[in-house]
């Protein structure tokens, strides 16, 4: 039996949805820290994103070769990472993932990169922490098609993963030692340092005149209402049409467009959803839960008109891209690639 990759390096390392007004919010303040005292951001609705606590480096380490590690999955074809490809942008670029056995999900899969931020996982929101998010993939068979009791079993009997979850938990491979590892792992995928991050800090060379204008219009028109905090998002729910009937306009309604109904079975949360974050959006085309935007200025235009009641300008658009574009985190274009296969 061939276990994925070897244990290397650590590296600390979307979808759009704007708003006027709020369903069910919230932040996840225990997930983060905030930001040395900076005046200069006080009046700010985003503020710098902060790396959070280090973890153990045992754990993360182990937690970074889990989530590359494809006999998590039934058929030992599909990882964590192919759904969510660190070297872009945290997810795979497809309106639906494609699972074990070639099968195709049913939603468009959000980006891992600073999803420790967000106050829930996944869409709905049906799961509230990184470890209760892992569950989900890796049982679901659309996805990884795996079960708790093989994998154990799989880890069991390899020796470099009995001494590694020995080395990080003092304990044998278990459901919740695999959970703990890759949540710790992906609690480092903070993106620091982007652009409107340094804008924000003092830098005011950091943004160009079009990525300002960009973002006083983001502000303006009322997308900070959904879109603010660390995350540029990613702090509350949001029905999905407060402006315009999307759905009745996209036609052919599924399950997954219930959203955040299928976990509460209460009517007023039929098409919410929780607001993605902003942060490096250029890089996760295509948008929103269903994929159903190509490009960031077809998920602006959109948002503006169902979300908002506007109607924007080419030229205004292509300024708030340009904001958006400034959220993108200079390392979250090259992170780590794939531990490689022992020798």
């Amino acid at each position: 039996m061939k276990l994925g990759p070897a244990l290397s390096g650590l590296l600390v390392v979307g979808s759009l949805g704007c708003s006027q007004s709020s369903h069910d919010a919230g932040a996840n303040r225990a997930n983060s820290r905030p930001v040395e005292d900076a005046a200069s951001i006080s009046s700010e609705p985003i503020v710098p994103v902060a790396a959070l606590p280090a973890e153990s480096k045992a754990l993360v380490l182990l937690g970074q070769r889990l989530f590359h590690e494809k006999e998590l999955s039934g058929d030992g074809s599909v990882a964590c990472s192919n759904c969510h490809d660190l070297a872009n942008g945290g997810e795979d670029g497809r309106a639906r993932s494609t699972g074990v056995a070639g099968r195709r999900g049913e939603i468009n899969t959000p980006t891992v990169l600073n999803a420790a931020l967000n106050i829930a996982q996944f869409w709905d929101g049906r799961a509230k922490t990184l470890e209760d998010q892992i569950d989900g993939p890796i049982q679901h068979p659309l996805e990884m098609g795996g079960d708790w009791p093989s994998i154990e079993a799989k880890l069991a009997k390899s020796p470099t993963y009995r001494s590694a979850f020995q080395s990080a938990l003092g304990a044998a491979p278990t459901a919740a030692g695999v959970k703990s590892a890759i949540a710790a792992f992906e609690r480092t995928l903070i993106t620091v340092d982007a652009p409107f991050d340094r804008w924000l800090l003092g830098d005011k060379r950091a943004l160009s005149t079009v990525e300002r204008e960009g973002y006083e219009l983001f502000k303006a028109a009322g997308c900070v209402a959904c879109h603010q905090g660390q995350n540029a998002g990613g702090n509350m729910y949001q029905r999905f049409g407060v402006f315009g009937d999307y759905f009745k306009d996209r036609g052919n309604v599924t399950k997954a467009d219930y959203g955040r109904f299928n976990v509460t079975h209460v009517e007023a949360d039929r098409y919410v959803f929780r607001v993605p974050s902003l942060r490096n959006v250029e890089l996760t085309a295509p948008y929103f839960h269903d994929g159903s935007a190509a490009t960031l200025q077809d998920a602006v235009g959109v948002m503006a008109k169902y979300q908002l009641g506007k109607r924007l300008s080419d030229d205004q658009v292509s300024k708030i891209v340009a904001f958006l574009k400034s959220l993108t985190a200079p390392h979250a274009k090259r992170t780590a690639p794939a531990p490689k296969e022992p020798t």
